[in-house]
């Protein structure tokens, strides 16, 4: 269940899209546009980072869960899925940090 889970929410989440605002949750945030779901995402990120600060391993899996959920919403309005992420993932598998970062001033 859980190595699908990703796919599933993504499929989900394109559902979403043809919903109506008062509806859904997700669809909320499609319908207010990129900066309300930036904004989200931003807020997700801070309260990880407190959760982090605080110690406390079931805070930080929640609020993490909450800013891999609110980034799947951010794939989704640019057309994006986790297997994008996942796929980036995989070629940067095997690679030094230091190599993959020198190699990113290029593009």
């Amino acid at each position: 269940m859980s190595e699908q889970i990703l796919s599933q929410l993504a499929q989900v989440l394109e559902q979403r899209k043809q919903q109506n605002a008062d509806d859904s949750y997700v669809a909320s945030l499609y319908h207010k546009g990129l900066d309300a779901i930036l904004k989200k995402v931003g807020e997700e990120a801070t309260e990880t980072v407190m959760a982090a600060k605080d110690g406390e391993n079931d805070k930080i899996v929640y609020e993490v869960a909450d800013l891999w959920f609110h980034t799947l919403v951010l794939l989704a309005h640019r057309g994006l899925g986790p297997e994008d992420v996942l796929k980036e993932l995989t070629r940067r598998f095997g690679l030094s940090g230091h190599v993959e970062k020198a190699a990113r001033k290029d593009k």
